[in-house]
């Protein structure tokens, strides 16, 4: 389903990594792993196709994902270090708009359920300014509970700022969508227990100097 082929990415002078590659089929799930620095940002949006390597290339069912674009960006979910929402916003506001960048349609009967879900039952219709940092991280979350069709999740540091029960409910929505037969890759410091058939590592090297 998705294959990294000879990867390298340099950033200014420093090599993050080189000749990295891997093949990931629907089903499987892929740690990306590494101390700060060591690239496993850049490695996660290289694999997005939003920053080119160095050298190499993606592939998405066989094709390079620059020629893909769009067709491959509608396949795919990507959940960002930052949580990408509006201050001014409600948490179903945010949720709806982000549904609607990606080319999905969700209700508000769906988007109530996802946040819920998430454990902010009651925060629906509050603007995103006033919540904890680990409430706003659970907004950016709830995309997953209303992204069962989409057959790729990529997701950096997923568990930050989240409380022992999110973190749970995080692991459950991937380890039911890789019973789905999709495909997950995520970075994170935090050793998740997350229920895979096939669950596959990659530890970049800690920064130079």
């Amino acid at each position: 389903m998705l294959e990294a082929v000879d990867l390298q990415c340099v950033r200014g002078e420093r090599a993050l990594f080189s000749g990295l590659g891997f093949r990931l089929r629907g089903g499987e799930l892929l740690r990306i792993a590494g101390a700060n620095g060591s690239g496993k940002t850049s490695l996660l949006r290289i694999v997005c196709g939003l920053l080119a390597p160095t050298l190499g290339e993606i592939r998405w069912r066989g094709e390079d994902i620059h020629g893909l674009r769009e067709e491959f960006w509608s396949q795919l979910v990507y959940i960002g270090h930052s949580n990408a929402i509006k201050d001014d916003l409600t948490a179903a506001e945010n949720l709806k708009i982000t549904c609607t960048l990606a080319g999905s349609s969700a209700s508000g009967e769906w988007i109530g359920a996802a946040l819920r879900r998430l454990g902010l039952a009651g925060c629906e219709s509050l603007p995103t300014r006033v919540l904890s940092q680990g409430q706003r991280r659970r907004v950016a979350l709830a995309r997953l509970a209303l992204a069962e069709a989409v057959p790729l999740w990529i997701l950096d540091e997923p568990f930050t700022a989240l409380d022992a029960a999110a973190v749970e409910c995080v692991q459950e929505l991937v380890a039911q969508h890789l019973a789905r037969g999709a495909a997950v890759v995520y970075a994170t410091h935090y050793e998740a227990q997350i229920a895979s058939a096939v669950s596959l590592r990659i530890d970049l090297g800690a920064p130079a100097g």
